[in-house]
């Protein structure tokens, strides 16, 4: 695809204009939708389409990587709060961290391509600073470089001049005869020593003419592919291969690959029932080193924890995905009784867990939020055997509930983030317009509050309650009450539940509204076929 982009530049009273041609590539950036010179709303071009980027975490170090990515000398300043030409694509990047030193914006760590929880409302924009004092500098950059990748991917396919012999063998059969081996555990190529001297693993020399690397036996007929993609940087990958070559990746040091893989798993978690692929995903994670892949599969089971406790694979995950589950705040339960029985039905399953084990595990229990009461714990099977730890914890409930957490925090020194004070997303709290306790805490048992929840399908309707909606479809969560008690705030959620099978996106509330995100305009954490989800509101009062 061919844009035409029209470049003026006026300075020192002399005017230069140039009309230059260029291909569009994924990663690349542009400045739109204002009339301020060399600055502007960000774009940024991925998947075929121009998105914008949230100006949640913005500072210059954003923008001297935007600036100089297209051919500025710097960034003058981040432009937050502009009023725009109306943006109508996605919004591909939020929560951004740069160093400033970046070549490209898409190399900085952000959410993950279309994660988002903004609007339109917050595009970010920045202002370039052109460099030089009373120089015009008549200079552009032609760029055809599209054309080497294909070039280079002729190359590798002909093995014209070829001088590296790489043998991908079976990593299992590493120690059969020669003569044993099938055809099939291994794979021979001939490259070029020049194009993979930068892959460190293969520990290429001048004088290095035959190299034997291991590969797992299922993933030696994707080995060449592999190998063509460090030539020409571009790669079919249907989902069959997606973990064939997100392990070569991660054996061979190829990060970027590694990371947009690992994004890809996030479009079949959602189609086992059973829960055994999140599971086992997250142990292939831990093996090698994904974070990315690792919080996908956690997200996931936090996100639909309560159905995950009644698959045949709950009982057999490890007692380190389990601790790292209720470590989580945006564990999705009906209340925190419910995250007890799940901890102790694991536990009575896993009859050779360590006495530690068990003690660490229900100390993740956030006894302080469902004021869970000896009479209660009576009832439970490790009541005996940890009633010290049951104890401890119901002591800790009992003064949440009849004191301020300003107070006990003074007397005991805790620290200001301690969890167990804090609240998980517990979907018992809304569902539509209704009234709800103030707090989990007895002090607030009289105060109620009342709150009303809306969905928005077009302007009319916003317009009819008397408001304005940035973008559409948007969640309303309105509480009209006028007195609020200090040191606690409601960081409300919106649950986007697909099919009624499973939450794919949990967004928040901003200003009491919160962006509802589709498949076809916003990329979603994970997929719902034709965006078919209802919608669960949560009310979340937290102590600051």
């Amino acid at each position: 695809m061919f844009k035409y982009q029209t470049f003026c530049i006026l300075w020192l009273h002399l005017h230069f204009c140039t009309e230059r041609s260029s291909v569009v590539k994924e990663g690349d950036v542009r400045l739109t939708g204002s009339k301020l010179a060399f600055g502007g709303r960000v774009e940024i071009y991925h998947a075929g389409q121009w998105g914008t980027i949230c100006d949640d975490g913005w500072d210059l170090n954003e923008a001297h990587v935007v600036c100089r990515q297209l051919k500025f000398a710097r960034a003058k300043s981040v432009l937050t709060g502009e009023n725009y030409d109306r943006a109508s694509g996605p919004i591909w990047m939020d929560d951004m961290e740069c160093k400033g030193t970046e070549r490209y914006l898409h190399a900085c760590t952000f959410k993950g391509w279309g994660i988002t929880d903004c609007s339109h409302k917050e595009d970010v924009g920045v202002q370039c600073d052109p460099g030089g004092n009373n120089v015009l500098l008549l200079s552009s950059t032609l760029d055809h470089s599209i054309a080497l990748s294909d070039d280079l991917g002729e190359l590798f396919d002909n093995e014209s001049f070829c001088d590296l012999t790489i043998i991908a063998q079976n990593s299992a059969a590493q120690d059969q005869e020669a003569e044993t081996l099938q055809t099939t555990d291994s794979t021979t190529l001939c490259a070029h020593k020049v194009m993979l001297a930068h892959v460190h693993a293969f520990n290429i020399t001048k004088d290095t003419q035959n190299i034997t690397v291991q590969v797992v036996p299922n993933c030696i007929p994707h080995f060449p592919s592999f190998i063509r993609y460090l030539y020409t940087r571009k790669i079919e990958v249907p989902f069959s291969s997606v973990q064939c070559l997100h392990w070569l990746a991660s054996q061979f040091g190829e990060e970027q690959l590694m990371r947009d893989t690992s994004l890809l798993f996030s479009q079949v978690i959602p189609d086992d029932s059973t829960f055994e692929t999140p599971v086992s995903l997250h142990e292939y994670a831990l093996e090698t080193n994904d974070f990315v892949l690792q919080e996908n599969c956690v997200r996931y089971l936090v996100w639909n924890f309560q159905n995950f406790t009644t698959s045949s694979v709950w009982t057999q995950i490890s007692d380190g995905l389990l601790s790292a589950l209720l470590l989580r705040s945006d564990l999705v339960v009906p209340d925190e009784l419910f995250v007890l029985k799940a901890v102790e039905n694991w536990i009575l399953n896993n009859v050779h867990t360590s006495l530690d084990t068990q003690v660490k595990l229900l100390s993740l229990v956030r006894f302080p939020i469902e004021q869970l009461t000896t009479q209660m714990m009576s009832n439970f099977s490790l009541y005996s055997t940890h009633k010290n730890v049951f104890n401890d914890n119901i002591l800790k409930a009992l003064q949440f509930n009849i004191q301020l957490l300003t107070s006990i925090k003074s007397r005991a020194k805790m620290l200001i983030d301690d969890v167990s004070y804090q609240p998980r997303i517990y979907t018992s709290s809304l569902r539509r317009s209704t009234s709800v306790p103030y707090h989990s805490s007895s002090i607030f048992l009289d105060r109620r509050i009342n709150w009303a929840a809306d969905i928005f399908m077009n302007q009319n309707e916003c317009s009819n309650r008397g408001m304005r909606c940035p973008s559409l479809p948007m969640a309303s969560l309105q509480s009209y009450e006028t007195n609020s008690f200090p040191g606690v705030v409601f960081f409300n959620k919106l649950l986007l539940v697909c099919q009624d099978k499973y939450v794919f996106e949990i967004q928040d509330f901003k200003n009491n509204m919160a962006v509802i995100s589709r498949n076809a305009t916003l990329s979603t954490t994970y997929p719902c076929p034709d965006d078919k989800n209802t919608f669960i509101f949560v009310v979340r009062p937290v102590y600051i």
